[in-house]
Order: structure tokens, then C-alpha cells, then sequence
């Protein structure tokens, strides 16, 4: 199955010049939606995960059914003001502005082994973002894994020396 036809290119979102990759019409789509969540799960299944993290809120959608797959704990990452109890956050850049992200101060065990599942590595903020949370909070982050990968921003570059699984590059 070829998964990039389940992508949808939405021009010009969320701001003018944008090429965005929608998502919906794959997870809409339940065999491709399982064909890429086992795929995605695939290279990680002998890595002994304990927690698969996703950033807000496309994250969820992937990360979860992975930790599933997994058979490890899901740890969602939220913008700020998101998550109830007590919280670390960090700043970073997106490919079209800031933002910052937040995770609970007690999601991640001091030397669990972390897989970072999102939909998209674009410039690799969100990504580092999340790695920086969860290497203060003492994970080992085993992997990074997603669905789409835009290689013209280079976002891989940024992230070097941690293994990557992309599915899909554009």
C-alpha cells in the first residue's frame, strides 16, 4: 500500500505558502491507518520501549496506537496551560513561528526508554522540544518516528545522532 496517495496537500494552511499534509485522510482510512501504525512500530519492536511520547495533538493520534502496539505507556506533550499537575516546558521555533510545549513532571522514570512518535519532522523543533523534556526528566530517547518527513527543511539534520524512521518524504 502506498500511503503518500492517503495524504491529503492542503495549499496555503495554516498561513500563505504553506503546503500542508493532512493527515485525516489516512487515519480516516483503517487499513492504511493500520499498515502505518505497524510500520511505524516495526523497527522498535525488539528496543524493550516503555514509554512512547506525542507531542500535541497529531502526536496523539499516531503516538498512541504505537505505545499500544508496543505494548509501553503513552505520555501526551501539551501546549501550555494543558496538562493539570506540575510541568516542565520549552520554547522552540516552528517552521512558521514559535511555540512551546509542556509535559508533567513526573511522565518519564528516570531511565526509561522513550519512543517519540509525531506525524511530521518538518524543521525539527517540535521534535527537539520534546527530547529536550524528556532527557531533563532523565528518558533515553531510543527513537524518533513519524509518519511524514519534509526533507527540504532539514529537520533530520538537526536531530542527528538519534535514529529516525520517516515513512513518507516529500
Amino acid at each position: 500500500m502506498d500511503l503518500r496517495e492517503k495524504i491529503r496537500n492542503v495549499p496555503n494552511f495554516p498561513q500563505q505558502g504553506i503546503q500542508f499534509k493532512d493527515i485525516t485522510t489516512l487515519l480516516k482510512d483503517g487499513k492504511a491507518f493500520r499498515t502505518a501504525i505497524d510500520l511505524l512500530a516495526t523497527p522498535y519492536k525488539e528496543q524493550n520501549i516503555d514509554i512512547v511520547v506525542g507531542p500535541e495533538a497529531r502526536g496523539f493520534a499516531v503516538g498512541a496506537p504505537v505505545a499500544y502496539v508496543l505494548d509501553a505507556g503513552f505520555v501526551p506533550i501539551r501546549k501550555p496551560g494543558k496538562l493539570p499537575a506540575a510541568t516542565i516546558s520549552y520554547q522552540y521555533s516552528l517552521e512558521y513561528g514559535k511555540d512551546a510545549l509542556e509535559i508533567h513532571k513526573d511522565a518519564i522514570e528516570p531511565g526509561s526508554r522513550v519512543l517519540i512518535v509525531d506525524d511530521l519532522l518538518a524543521t525539527g523543533g517540535t521534535t527537539m522540544a520534546t527530547v529536550k523534556m524528556v532527557e531533563q526528566l532523565g528518558g533515553k530517547v531510543v527513537g524518533l518516528a513519524f509518519l511524514i518527513e519534509l526533507t527540504c527543511l532539514n529537520g533530520r539534520q538537526g536531530l542527528a545522532g538519534y535514529d529516525i524512521t520517516a515513512l513518507i518524504q516529500y
